[in-house]
């Protein structure tokens, strides 16, 4: 099974969007998926038709000792193609705090998998939009990366402060830790900007970079006001194709890994 943490310290580049689509792509393949929201923002919650501060219970309260995973999964969809997801809240800010004098707090989150991990393929975790405590524990609880990166100048600015600090938790505490796939986001393919920052991560990257591109979609922009993931929402969309084309790849990989043995 893979543990993949879907991270970028800048916010506005579609992660919490790759994460419901990619995780609603491969449960449409037959994949046990378990998305877990530990963004205090709780987008992912909000996206799949939860309102997040009617929760009597989230990720807050598993990291806290108050709860375990399956206390508080949640079902979304029926039949082929659905899967779990836990949910995220605001409260769950506080959990910084609570951490901070917890013995082994950066492997909070780890320990919890644990209790879970056997019934899922995926287990696809949204990580917040910056370096803190709970972001160093989905780091520690994964053992694989993908790096949402929209394909603008600015959206490069951040990448080598997010790459010292994958490097130091490798390093320290998850040496099994690898950045396996870097996605390109909200990408023009006929705008020269997006063409020219396209051509400076391949460069950077290489084979890391998935083939497939998430372009512009109005579809991908609307989908969560309906508490729905694309799919569900637009099959036919651009949108959809294009998480689509993802989800092949990322099955692909599994293929890889098993020829590489």
């Amino acid at each position: 099974m893979r543990i993949i943490a879907i991270v970028n310290q800048k916010g506005g580049v579609g992660k919490t969007t790759s994460v419901i689509n990619l995780g609603a792509g491969l449960a449409r393949h037959g994949r046990k998926v378990l998305m877990i929201d530990m963004d205090p923002q709780a987008g992912l919650t909000y996206s799949l038709g939860i309102q997040a501060d009617e929760l009597t219970k989230t990720i807050y309260d598993v990291l806290g000792g108050r709860a375990g995973l399956p206390e508080i999964i949640i079902r979304h969809g029926t039949g082929d193609g659905s899967y779990d997801f836990i949910p995220s809240n605001i409260i769950f800010e506080d959990s910084e705090r609570e951490l901070g004098s917890t013995p082994g707090r950066e492997l909070v989150l780890k320990e919890a998998i644990e209790e879970v991990q056997d019934d899922y393929d995926y287990i696809l975790i949204d990580a917040p939009p910056r370096m803190t405590l709970l972001t160093m524990n989905v780091l520690v609880a994964s053992r694989e990366i993908f790096i949402p990166l929209q394909t603008e100048y600015l959206a490069l600015n951040g990448i080598k402060l997010l790459l010292d600090s994958i490097a130091i938790v490798k390093q320290r505490l998850n040496p099994g830790l690898e950045i396996t796939g870097i996605l390109a986001t909200l990408h023009h393919k006929r705008r020269g900007l997006d063409v020219a920052v396209m051509r400076t991560i391949k460069e950077h990257f290489g084979k890391t970079i998935f083939k497939t591109t998430i372009r512009r979609s109005v579809a991908l922009a609307e989908a969560p006001s309906h508490g729905k993931d694309i799919f569900e929402y637009s099959p036919r969309s651009q949108g959809a194709k294009d998480y689509e084309e993802l989800t092949l790849e990322v099955i692909a990989q599994e293929r890889k890994r098993r020829n590489n043995g």
